[in-house]
C-alpha cells in the first residue's frame, strides 16, 4: 500500500511510465499458425468459405458483425476491418494448408495508459478448438506484453456467452465483473462480461500457454496430453 503526504492511499507509483507504441500492421509466425494483416482482396474469398463451412448461423450470435447474406456483404466488412483507422484486423492463416480460417483484432488501443483489447475474434469451424486458435491468442498477447510493453489486455463479450467466458478463463483472463445495459446491438440489449490480463500475470501466463502449444504435449492423434488448466496447476 502506498500512501501520500496526507496519509491518502494511492497507487502505485510509475515514474518511469512512457507512452507505449500504437500496435503495427505487421506478421506473427507461429509453429501452427501465422497472422497477417487482414487485406479484404488477397483474405476474403478464403475466409468466406471457411465461414460458410458452419452448419447453421448460430456462430454469430453474439457477436458484433455476421452473419453475411453473400459474399459481397462479407467483402465489404472484410473491407472495413482493413481501413479502420483505430483498429488493426489480422488473418489467421494454417501453416499445415496456407488457407486463412478466420481472423482476430486488436481494438480499444490506449498507448497512454497501456491498454487495449483483443476483439472480433471471427472463427470458423475450421479454426475452433484447434491448437491454431490458441496459439493466435498467445501470438498477440506475446506482442502486447513482450513487444509493447502494455500493462492491461482485455476481453469483453455478451455475458450470455458462455463458450466466449470459459476461452478467457482458460487463456488466463480474470473476471472483473459484467456492466449492465451497457451496449444495443443487433436489436437487442446487452451485459457486457469484463475480463482482463495484465502485464504482471503475463510471465506465469506465457509459460502456461507454451507449454500446452509445445508438440510433446499432443499424441500421436494430435490429442492434447494436459490441458491448460492442469499446467496451470502444475506449476503453481
Amino acid at each position: 500500500m502506498h500512501f501520500n503526504e496526507y496519509n491518502q492511499p494511492i497507487g502505485e507509483p510509475l515514474p518511469h511510465w512512457t507512452i507505449r507504441k500504437t500496435p503495427e500492421k505487421k506478421c506473427f509466425n507461429g509453429s501452427y499458425c501465422t497472422l497477417e494483416p487482414l487485406e479484404a482482396n488477397k483474405h476474403a474469398n478464403e475466409l468466406y468459405n471457411a465461414y460458410s463451412q458452419a452448419k447453421d448461423d448460430s456462430d454469430w450470435t453474439w457477436l458484433p458483425v455476421g452473419p453475411f447474406k453473400d459474399f459481397d456483404h462479407y467483402f465489404r466488412i472484410a473491407e472495413s476491418f482493413e481501413l479502420s483507422k483505430d483498429q488493426i484486423h489480422y488473418t489467421i492463416i494454417d501453416n499445415v494448408t496456407s488457407q486463412a480460417i478466420g481472423s482476430i483484432a486488436l481494438i480499444r488501443i490506449d498507448p497512454q495508459n497501456g491498454s487495449l483489447e483483443m476483439g472480433f475474434v471471427l472463427y470458423s469451424p475450421l479454426l475452433k478448438r484447434t491448437r491454431i486458435a490458441t496459439e493466435a491468442q498467445y501470438l498477440l498477447m506475446k506482442y502486447v506484453f513482450d513487444d509493447l510493453g502494455y500493462r492491461r489486455y482485455e476481453w469483453k463479450c455478451d455475458s450470455l456467452n458462455e463458450p466466449s467466458e470459459k476461452a478467457a478463463l482458460r487463456l488466463g483472463f480474470t473476471y472483473e465483473g459484467t456492466l449492465r445495459k451497457l451496449i444495443i446491438y443487433k436489436g437487442r440489449s446487452r451485459d457486457t462480461s469484463w475480463f482482463s490480463l495484465l502485464n504482471d500475470e503475463w510471465f506465469f501466463n506465457k509459460k502456461v500457454l507454451e507449454s500446452w502449444l509445445d508438440e510433446k504435449n499432443f499424441d500421436e492423434k494430435n490429442l492434447q496430453i494436459k490441458s491448460i488448466q492442469q499446467i496451470r496447476k502444475d506449476f503453481l
